[in-house]
């Protein structure tokens, strides 16, 4: 919240509502005239964080600020605000703890499930078809390009000697069968296999690269208020190093200024309360406008910007 700096009256997004718990914290600070808008492609994640407002407007009453939820995908952010009308947003990537804890969503191996992934159930092919009509090139390939595993092709022939591999618990066991816990490790030999299959099923990095090229025409241009803010919560290598060199390039075009040089990271404590935090990197950017790059005035630079937006 520090980060994304809340204005009282502004408007903001939460690209990533899960269970609503970033969204509260916002509404909390914005005041009856502010808006917030919130994405999530996951249902039973909207009826969960709908509930948790009903709860929020009964103990905020007349300082309750608006609020729109849109059952889509952040990488649609645009169809949903005007260009340069945002202050905020906040994405934090990955599963979220609702996903991960429903058993029946396939995203764990903790307990035996249908290999389903999907963050949105109704659309998209599911984990098992990937898992068992994938050639063994292209199921080694994802692995290895979206699980960083590095035993990718041994796994994959593995997987497809065991088809039909249908559920959560068999997959785990043919993945731990063929690469086997070594004793540096210190995740499960399945994590890996179920972080690429769940990234390639949800297009998850191509939708935070579009997020990111979207941010900058949404978020407000310094001038009468401060630049908008770009707050990022990323869970592994491939997500931070998205949004690393995104902040890195709009620095050098004189887009970002770069708020956290260094991640940010959860402290001891937090881990201790809440040991999902132990891999989160936070990185943060506002809005900029580098007239050293760029010499036209704020108001100009502002209908350029809407030109090139209406123009595509």
């Amino acid at each position: 919240m520090e980060f994304l700096r809340i204005l009282p009256g502004g408007t903001y997004m939460d690209a990533t509502l899960g269970l609503g718990g970033h969204s509260e914290a916002i509404a909390r600070r914005l005041g009856r005239s502010g808006h917030l808008i919130a994405f999530d492609r996951d249902l039973e994640a909207i009826e969960s964080a709908a509930v948790r407002f009903v709860a929020l407007r009964a103990e905020l009453k007349e300082q309750m600020p608006r609020i729109t939820i849109h059952a889509a995908a952040f990488a649609e952010a645009a169809s949903w605000a005007e260009p340069q009308s945002v202050d905020g947003i906040l994405a934090d990537f990955g599963v979220s703890s609702l996903q991960l804890d429903t058993a029946d969503r396939g995203f764990s191996f903790q307990a035996d499930a249908p290999l389903d992934m999907r963050m949105d159930p109704r659309s998209g092919v599911t984990a098992e078809q990937v898992v068992n009509q994938a050639s063994e090139e292209d199921l080694a390939n994802l692995i290895y390009k979206f699980g960083e595993e590095r035993r990718s092709r041994r796994i994959a022939r593995a997987i497809v000697r065991a088809r039909p591999v249908t559920t959560t618990a068999q997959l785990a066991r043919v993945v731990t069968s063929s690469a086997p816990a070594s004793k540096s490790d210190r995740i499960h030999p399945a994590t890996r296999v179920f972080q690429a299959l769940r990234i390639y099923v949800n297009g998850e990095l191509d939708q935070i690269a579009s997020l990111l090229q979207l941010a900058p025409q949404l978020l407000r241009v310094p001038g009468e208020r401060p630049g908008g803010r770009m707050v990022a919560i990323s869970f592994h290598s491939l997500e931070d190093r998205i949004v690393k060199d995104a902040f890195r390039e709009g620095k050098a075009s004189g887009t970002w200024t770069v708020l956290t040089p260094k991640p940010v990271t959860a402290s001891e404590e937090e881990i201790r309360s809440n040991p999902r935090s132990r891999s989160a990197k936070l990185r943060a950017a506002e809005r900029a406008i580098n007239p050293a790059r760029n010499k036209r005035p704020v108001k100009e630079q502002e209908k350029i910007l809407r030109r090139s937006w209406s123009s595509g």
